[in-house]
């Protein structure tokens, strides 16, 4: 098991992660998978549910430790990440702008142009409990663009979105990966989106082996996909 700084793969790569597993208890949750994101690629990890997608996205992020492989990141690289949830007890008085600051403060101007990014600039400063789920969800990513990351991972970002919204945000993702030029990893159910719009896609099979997820992504892969990544496993 490794973690560090890496001597990249390629001038452009951000994190790459090698052969990496992660053990809890007796059960590999993920094994045997490889992830490299490059500066300005969109790359989608897919699956279904236990496949270990969020466990994969954090392993890459050392949120958690793996128990094998190697995870490498590029020097002074700047991470934005956007959870798969993140609750807030609808009594608690939190506004707009404090979650914003919650971590950190940041000049009123810094937060108003990532409010802007978002579409978020004329909200103003609302009880974060009357937020549609859309705006939240473009509120986390604000929060994760206020850095001006060089790596954005996102899980599951759509998630209590309608269709609609969905395809709206993902629009805004390719927004910001054209403006900043970043990397992005996104943990995803959406099999279409991640063939038509990734630049590479990881398929994570459950320890149960997910024989549906693997013929459909064939299915797209080989119907017109241009993706030369190689799938990858979790046993």
């Amino acid at each position: 098991m490794t973690i560090g700084n890496m001597s990249p793969a390629g001038p452009e790569a951000l994190v790459s992660a090698r052969d990496i597993g992660v053990r809890r208890s007796e059960r590999w949750i993920i094994r045997h998978v490889d992830v490299q994101v490059l500066r300005g690629a969109l790359v989608y990890v897919i699956g279904a549910n236990g496949a270990g997608k969020s466990t994969c996205a954090k392993a890459v992020l050392g949120l958690i430790e793996i128990d094998e492989g190697a995870v490498e990141r590029a020097s002074g690289v700047a991470v934005g990440y956007v959870p798969q949830r993140l609750a807030i007890s609808p009594t608690l008085p939190l506004r707009l702008h404090r979650l914003m600051t919650l971590t950190r403060r940041y000049p009123r101007r810094e937060i108003e142009a990532a409010l802007a990014a978002v579409g978020l600039e004329r909200l103003g400063n609302p009880p974060i409990s009357t937020l549609s789920g859309g705006e939240f969800q473009r509120l986390l990513l604000a929060r994760a663009l206020i850095e001006k990351p060089d790596l954005l991972v996102l899980d599951e970002p759509a998630q209590g979105v309608d269709v609609s919204g969905a395809d709206i945000f993902h629009e805004l993702i390719e927004e910001v990966r054209r403006s900043l030029g970043c990397g992005i990893l996104i943990v995803s159910h959406d099999i279409e989106l991640a063939a038509r719009t990734g630049d590479d896609v990881v398929v994570l099979v459950p320890h149960e082996h997910d024989e549906e997820t693997l013929a459909r992504w064939a299915s797209f892969s080989s119907g017109g996909g241009d993706h030369d990544g190689d799938d990858a496993q979790a046993v």
